[in-house]
Formats: C-alpha cells, structure tokens, sequence
C-alpha cells in the first residue's frame, strides 16, 4: 500500500506536472490478481481497485489485525459480471452497481474489477448490495452546457447507511463532458474522483487547487484524483464518462459543500 501524506494549499503553487500527479493522482490501480491501495491522509481516505480473483488485504500501515477491524469499505463494480464473497456471503454484482462493508468483516474475497473506497469507522453497519434502480438519482446540468448527467447517490444519510463513507457514481449523457460546474469545495471533508467508462485513447481535464489558483491534470480512464477540503475538483473530457465520486470528513451531509461561481475560477 502507497502512502500519500497531506499537503498545504500553499504548497500546490511550488510543484511541477510531475509533483502534482505524484502527490494528488492515483494512477496505477489495477494489476491482475492484486488489490492495489493508497492511503492518503487527507482524512486518511484508501482507494484501491482490484482486476481478477484476490482477497482484501491487512497492510502492516494500518496496525490492525485485519483491514476493516476499524474501517468500512465501498466497492463499485466498473466491469462486467463480479463478485465480492463477505465473511462466507458472496454478493453478485453488475457494473456500476456498489457493495457497502460494514466495520468488522473479517474476510472479503473480489471476482471481477473494482474499484474501492475505504474510510475510518467508529461504529458497524450491515453489509448491503445496492443496483442503480436502488440508488436516489439527481438529474443536473443540461445539453447547452455539455453538463448533462445523472448522480446515483448510494451512501449517504437517505440511502445505505454507513459511518462516514458518501459514495456514488455520476454519468454523464453522450455528448456531455464537464462534471460538476459550477464547482465546489468542501470545508470538512476531503473527496475523490475516480474516472472510467471511456476509451482509452481519451483523457479527462481535471481541475484542482485553489479557486482563485486552479491547476490542471491529465487524467487517463481508470484513475483517481485525491480532492482536500480546499480543493476544487471538476473536470471535462475528450468525450463523455462516468465517475465515482467519494467522500470523508466531519460529516455526511450531501449538499455541505462552498460553491464557487464561474468567474471566480482563475
């Protein structure tokens, strides 16, 4: 499991290309047969993915006996087909469809490609399969302003319910490319975009840093942006995608968040 530690506002201006992928892009998250961490401590958020069949491992980073003795987990199947096996429970999963893991499963085996989110829990919820027929949808944006999409909220304080873990995946109508303009930042808590669903050859744009400040990274399908709470995160593509979108923070309130107006971009 990589490490990424925390890092300053103030610290964004002095970093190249190269150091702002190295601290805040999460590229290389998918080997056969392996589940591939990052944990940040930006609210000591993990992300992961998982191509193949393989347990959920414990890295000796967490100091725990096993990985969710003291997290939870959300899982997004971004495949075909898969599975997620659950203290003996095994757990059929569509694409885009999510598993929630509640803190104290012991044993979590992956058949398929995923991609994960974990977050510190202080208390235990029951393990939960949930479709998008089974998620809240929110129809935002419009064609004129290549913005149209639909948010699936999965956990979140009406959906599944979780200790601090927000999670869900936003799709964006053909002909659509730019998520979450206007943007936003969130005061207490840090977020996490994850790209998928587009060629390979294709790229997102992804905006980052302060609003008054923004800067760029190129951003191939598969890969994770790490958002702190003065970030800015939003993005637009060479061509329409999905996205998962996760937080963790103080709170679990969906709508929490600073907007930012256009103009005040820079």
């Amino acid at each position: 499991m990589e490490t990424r530690p925390a890092t300053a506002p103030d610290q964004v201006a002095s970093m190249d290309t190269g150091r702002l992928r190295e601290r805040f892009l999460v590229e290389d998250l998918f080997r056969p047969g392996e589940v591939r961490l990052t944990y940040s401590h930006e609210d000591r958020i993990v992300v992961g993915g998982v191509a193949g069949a393989a347990d959920l491992p414990c890295p000796e980073q967490l100091r725990s006996e096993f990985f969710l003795e003291r997290r939870e987990l959300g899982v997004v199947n971004i495949g075909g087909p898969g599975a997620v096996t659950v203290d003996g429970t095994r757990h059929e999963l569509a694409a885009k469809e999510v598993l929630y893991v509640g803190r104290g499963a012991r044993q979590v085996h992956f058949d398929g490609r995923f991609y994960l989110v974990s977050t510190p829990a202080h208390t235990s919820h029951p393990t939960v399969r949930a479709t998008l027929e089974d998620a809240e949808p929110v129809r935002l944006g419009s064609a004129d302003g290549s913005n149209d999409r639909t948010i699936y909220k999965f956990l979140h304080l009406k959906g599944i319910q979780s200790c601090q873990l927000v999670l869900g995946v936003t799709v964006l109508e053909p002909g659509s490319m730019w998520n979450t303009m206007p943007c936003h930042t969130h005061e207490r808590r840090t977020e996490v975009y994850f790209y998928f669903d587009l060629p390979e050859t294709d790229r997102v744009v992804h905006l980052m840093g302060r609003p008054d400040a923004t800067r760029n990274l190129i951003v191939a399908p598969e890969q994770a942006v790490i958002s702190p709470y003065w970030s800015v995160h939003c993005g637009f593509g060479t061509r329409s995608y999905a996205f998962v979108w996760a937080m963790g923070g103080e709170n679990q309130a969906y709508d929490d968040m600073e907007p930012v107006s256009i103009g005040e971009l820079r």
